[in-house]
């Protein structure tokens, strides 16, 4: 998901959209640990999501507060 389109977003879609991710990750987590997993780089992938969301979360938590 692009940075972009993570910002067209409001609060409420946000928060809902990391804690999917985080469930994502919790769940392909467990299938590395029981060899499930087929494609490793999805972890990385949904790392990286979750790092743009939170990103994004905090700079509009920043921008609220400065208005």
């Amino acid at each position: 998901m692009r940075a972009s389109e993570i910002r067209e977003k409001n609060m409420l879609e946000l928060n809902k959209e990391l804690g999917d991710l985080k469930s994502e990750l919790f769940k392909l987590r467990f299938q590395l640990a029981t060899n499930q997993l087929e494609n490793p780089m999805k972890l990385k992938d949904v790392k990286k999501s979750i790092a743009k969301v939170k990103t994004i979360i905090r700079e509009k938590e920043l921008s609220g507060a400065e208005k």
